[in-house]
Parts: C-alpha cells; structure tokens; sequence
C-alpha cells in the first residue's frame, strides 16, 4: 500500500502527493488510521466507467431474467426483503 502520513502533506504539501503519485493510489494516514485515498483523475475515471458498466450488466442481466419469466413476485418491501435475505444465505 502507498501511504503518506498527513503530517507528510502539511510539511510538504503537494509534491509529496504527487511523488507517490507515481507509484499508485495514495493512501492518506491520519491519526494512525487511513482516511483517504488520493487517485489521479485518468484512474479515477476508469473506476467510474467500471461502475457504469458493472451496473449496465446487473441491468440487462434483470432484464433477460424478466423476459425469461425467472421472476418472484411479493406482496410488501419487508416480504420481499425477506425473500433476499433467505436467499443471500
């Protein structure tokens, strides 16, 4: 893991975010524990274009299934909160 101290980025500000930049994400140490990750905007921007399509797929994968007829049907939020709780198991 790339880790700066945050006592690192207010001693030398930037250059030391960049510096570590260069290895990855950064990972900003405050009060011994990791608060933040700092990413360059071309990585952050691929993480983004992943999420879009992760959920383009969930989306058609709902899809097929419906036009399959692999649906469930329930009378309330909590029934069907039940059902996927039981199924998650």
């Amino acid at each position: 893991m790339n880790v700066i101290p945050a006592q690192e980025i207010k001693r030398r500000g930037m250059a030391a975010v960049d510096e570590a930049l260069t290895q990855g994400p950064v990972h900003i140490i405050k009060n011994n524990r990791p608060q933040y990750v700092v990413l360059t905007e071309e990585r952050y921007n691929e993480l983004l274009e992943i999420q879009e399509e992760a959920v383009l797929t969930r989306i058609k994968a709902s899809l097929e299934d419906a036009r399959a007829g692999r649906l469930t049907r329930h009378h309330s939020a909590d029934a069907l909160l039940e059902h996927l709780e039981k199924t998650a198991e």
